[in-house]
């Protein structure tokens, strides 16, 4: 029966464009499994009351003993607190709410580059061989929009040449939620982008990628095929282009690096909120973690009274 409720549930938060496909996703996964757990106590234990406390702590209990860190689990239980308000809306399954515990979990630094290590990214100094070939330009617009704008990985694939506006220097993106948002190139990875675009105009005329009946011609990033880059090959180049750049590389550590260098520079949090398009202040205020980590470090290495071995 509550797996009926579920899907349900899982198909109302897919209606209307109210979260993207790979949230709803993320919402089975945490769901479906404690669903069907709970379902399994019920069969063992019938006459237990149907949200017995202990079920909920079997199931924590299980998942951690299992090696689930603690942020899955809190992830977990939001999951869970958006069914049960759900749930709370029809009256004859009330039986099954929980009193959902607050679970704790120490929030990672987001990873990040320095700021000249990111410079040196842009250099064309590597040691690639293609420098003239289309898809090390492209690999190279990849890496310049991910880090000149602090786009996610998602929106980069889904970006079509509609979506550029190179008078103004500007780029409409669909983020979470398919909310969209514009963001400023800047100059330099603007002129970058024109050159790039020449390129590919040329590669997917090669290819007989631009006559009007072709859907696939309208997407800014091509495969070899001319179609549109998926999100697991723009992560699988972009790390192949930091390895080659001697960098560890994911397109979330440049999002990072583009979050924290521009506060570093001085720009105010608000901004940063709206271009990263953060539905929180909370969630852009991370970065100021990475900042203060970054004074004490200079501090203790240069100060004479830190407490360093000078």
């Amino acid at each position: 029966m509550l797996q009926k409720v579920l899907e349900n549930y899982l198909n109302y938060l897919g209606t209307g464009g109210m979260h993207s496909p790979k949230t709803v996703e993320n919402y089975r996964r945490d769901l479906v499994p404690w669903v069907t757990f709970l379902e399994e106590k019920h069969a063992e234990l019938p006459m237990a009351a149907k949200n017995d406390p202990l079920f909920l702590r079997l199931y924590l209990r299980q998942r951690s003993e299992n090696n689930v860190s603690n942020r899955s689990l809190a992830r977990f239980l939001s999951a869970l607190s958006g069914f049960q308000k759900y749930i709370t809306r029809k009256s004859q399954y009330k039986q099954y709410l929980f009193k959902i515990p607050r679970m704790k979990f120490s929030a990672n630094i987001p990873a990040f580059i320095p700021q000249g290590e990111a410079a040196h990214l842009f250099e064309h100094s590597n040691a690639r061989a293609d420098k003239a070939s289309y898809f090390y330009w492209r690999d190279f617009m990849m890496l310049a929009l991910l880090y000149a704008t602090g786009i996610r990985r998602e929106e980069l694939a889904g970006i079509k040449l509609s979506d550029i506006d190179l008078k103004m220097g500007l780029l409409t993106v669909t983020g979470k939620g398919n909310k969209m948002r514009v963001v400023p190139i800047g100059e330099r990875t603007l002129e970058d982008l024109k050159k790039y675009l020449s390129m590919r105009e040329q590669f997917a005329s090669d290819k007989g990628a631009l006559s009007a009946s072709s859907p696939l011609s309208s997407a800014l990033l091509l495969n070899r095929f001319s179609r549109p880059l998926t999100v697991r090959s723009i992560d699988r180049l972009v790390k192949k282009y930091g390895r080659s750049e001697g960098v560890d590389l994911t397109p979330h550590t440049l999002r990072h690096s583009f979050a924290t260098h521009l506060l570093e520079n001085g720009a105010d949090l608000m901004l940063i909120k709206e271009i990263l398009g953060h539905s929180s202040l909370s969630t852009t205020q991370k970065y100021t973690h990475v900042t203060a980590e970054a004074m004490k470090k200079a501090y203790k290495m240069a100060h004479p009274r830190s407490g360093a071995k000078q």
